[in-house]
């Protein structure tokens, strides 16, 4: 399976360690699903998983796994994910360098940043201790 050209910086490696490591699947990985909508041209969540689903590509990351699906994988290819913790949000940024950026609004500025897709640490999926096998 083709894996995408993706780069993954230090503090986002870290966070996905860290997740999976202290889940209840610490020799699972985490699944990331993108897709397009948003204002920013992405969204996205995450979940830790025991195991790769059908057709995931497996992306080794700092001793863990990253399962990202076919659409996840079209998506990120040449682009950078990131992890910010700062006042105003947490979570994963996906920058795609040379992307469109959003129309919603015109402030004049022809240099349109890059767009950027954020998951915050609150949309992982728990389970429960009666569902978990």
């Amino acid at each position: 399976m083709i894996q995408p050209n993706v780069t993954i910086t230090a503090a986002a490696e870290k966070f996905i360690r860290r997740m999976v490591r202290f889940s209840a699947h610490p020799e699972g990985g985490m699944r990331l699903m993108v897709s397009p909508g948003g204002c920013s041209g992405y969204s996205a969540e995450f979940t830790i998983e025991a195991a790769a689903q059908a057709g995931d590509s497996v992306l080794p990351v700092g001793g863990v796994q990253l399962f990202l699906p076919a659409e996840s994988r079209l998506l990120l290819d040449g682009g950078v994910m990131d992890f910010a913790d700062t006042p105003t949000k947490s979570g994963f940024v996906i920058t795609q360098p040379g992307a469109a950026s959003c129309g919603c609004a015109s402030s004049g500025d022809s240099a349109a940043p890059p767009a950027e897709a954020t998951v915050s640490p609150g949309s992982i999926k728990r389970m429960s201790a009666s569902t978990a096998h």
